[in-house]
Order: C-alpha cells, then structure tokens, then sequence
C-alpha cells in the first residue's frame, strides 16, 4: 500500500463536549448482507489509505475486532503514526441498554477494539431489551422501555473516566432528544440519523444545532443494497442534472449537499475508487438555485425502524418511535 494518502486532509467539526473534533466526513463498516471480518479488515486499511480518519463501527456490526486490527496493522505500516491519528464511534445495543450494563458493554467494545478508549459512544436506539444474548431482529417479547435518566447517567460516568472522549445518541427524535437533555449533566454531542437529499429532516437538524448537537448522516446515499435501502436518490433526476452540470457523481452532489449543511457525514463504501470518490467534496460548491432546487425534492424516509416497533411496546408504531417525524 502506498502511505501516502490520496486526501491531504478531511475538515473536523468542533464537538460541544470540548474533548475533541469530529472528521466531517466518516467511513462505515456496517454492511448488510453481511461480510467477512478480512473483509471489513481490507477496506478499514484502504480507507486509511485514501485519507478517512473517522470510522463509525457498533457492538451490532461485528465490525469492531477487524476496525481494531486494521488500525493496528494500519500503524505497523506507517499508514499512520498512532491510533491517537483516528476518530472511532460505537454504539451501544439495545440489550445493553441498562444502567448497570452500559460501563460493562463499552468495556467489551474497548477490548474488541484494543483500544484504551473511543472518541465518541452512542446509543443506538431509543428503546431497550432484555439483557442478555445480543440479538437482531430483536423479539417482540422482549422489547422494553429505555430509562433515558439511568442509561444517561452511565453514559456520562464513561465519559467522565475517560473510556469516551464524547457521548450522543442515534435515531433520536426532537422530543426523545429534549429528554435526554432534560436529565442531562452532559449533554449529547451528536445524533446520528439518516439525512440525505430525500430526506432532509430540516426540523431536527434545526433542533440539534439550536442546542448545540451536532446531526451525523448515515444513509446519505440512501443505503442501496440494503435490506430498506432505496434508489430514490441516486436515481433523482433533480440530482443526476446538477451532477451533470457539476461534473460530478450524483453520490459527490448528495455529499457535498450534507456538508454545505454544517453536518457530519458517514458513507460506506469497500470499494477503493468509490472510496476516492465519496470523498472528493472539497474544492467546488454548489450554487444557491442548486440548492433551492434539492430543497424542493419531495421527502420520504427510507429507514423507517419497522424492527422497532412490537405490539406489546414500547413503540407500537412507527409514528411512536418517531415522534410523527416521518
């Protein structure tokens, strides 16, 4: 592997937990269906490469152990000169999701990730199960409420002993976020949601950045290949004219659009030349009747969280889970 990488630096976005900044852009290493670990292991070293120092794993993803031996490896190549070189979010899952066990799961993650600490820990879901086996989908039967006051306080304490640099959550809504912030003595530096040009979740993006949270995108391509995945966005003819006009991929126009946003961004992608690709959003911009024209597409969410919901609660709907922001 060449060292040297091919983007001579990604921009980072301050972190209202003061502990650090945040690469605006970030690689995931979720992938449905699911890969081999040497897999997942190749692509972090090919991300590094190419210039990505933001890495976005969970507990769920069983990507962990291969994002640690990549970083690792990535250090005895000289790709990087310590791990301290990286930004790396995980997530805490849902049968984890007790104030007792949450200190117990990031340990695990640490250990899986070798790995002293991680700069940012999330809660995946706002709703809990039964602990014990870590299991997804999870069972309607063992679906429980989340105690947001008891999960949070725990959060804070491994942000406190210093196992995270910063806290947050993922797939929040605005009224789940203020309760959170309404027990909160550290509040979340990050929600983590799907925002792509077909989904611009404008209400929750203004909710965040009035209370200084900072909205990290996934699905920003619109997750095709996955299981609710869509070609909605890619196939948006709005967007495949300003691509055109611009030169540009349609996946560059949807990425750009985010970071013109103020947001942070995450795409997933094994392939080393759309790797290259994702990433070449600096340098140009988008032109303001260009961005009124984006604004204008018509919304719908692709990720709904229909594995969420159970008859016996907490969530027997979409809309509950959502608040109605859908």
């Amino acid at each position: 592997m060449d060292a040297n990488p091919i983007i001579l630096a990604i921009p980072e976005i301050n972190l209202n937990s003061g502990t650090g900044k945040i690469p605006v852009l970030g690689f995931g290493t979720a992938s449905d269906p699911p890969v081999d670990s040497e897999t997942t292991k190749r692509a972090v070293l090919e991300a590094i490469q190419v210039g990505y120092r933001h890495f976005d794993t969970a507990s769920l993803y069983n990507s962990e152990k291969p994002l640690g031996e990549a970083v690792v490896e990535a250090v005895n190549r000289g790709l990087i000169k310590s791990r301290e070189e990286l930004f790396i979010t995980s997530k805490l899952w849902c049968n984890d999701a007790h104030g007792q066990y949450v200190l117990p799961a990031l340990m695990k993650t640490l250990k899986n990730l070798d790995t002293g600490y991680v700069d940012l820990y999330l809660i995946h879901w706002p709703v809990s199960a039964k602990p014990g086996k870590m299991e997804y989908p999870i069972k309607e039967d063992d679906f429980l409420p989340m105690d947001f006051a008891t999960v949070w306080a725990a959060m804070e304490e491994c942000q406190r002993t210093g196992l995270t640099k910063s806290i947050g959550v993922s797939n929040f809504s605005c009224r789940k976020l203020q309760e959170i912030l309404d027990i909160a003595k550290i509040p979340p530096a990050v929600n983590q949601v799907e925002v792509n040009p077909c989904w611009q979740q404008k209400k929750l993006r203004e909710f965040c950045k009035d209370r200084g949270i900072l909205v990290v995108a996934y699905s920003t391509l619109g997750s095709v290949g996955t299981f609710y995945g869509t070609e909605r966005v890619l196939e948006s003819e709005v967007l495949k004219q300003i691509a055109q006009a611009k030169g540009k991929t349609v996946a560059q126009v949807c990425l750009r659009w985010a970071y013109e946003q103020g947001i942070g961004l995450l795409v997933k992608s094994f392939n080393k030349e759309r790797m290259e690709q994702n990433a070449d959003i600096l340098g140009w911009s988008l032109s303001s009747e260009e961005v009124d024209k984006i604004s204008k597409i018509p919304q719908g969410k692709v990720c709904l969280g229909l594995d969420y919901r159970s008859v016996r609660g907490p969530y027997k709907t979409i809309e509950e889970l959502w608040d109605g922001e859908i």
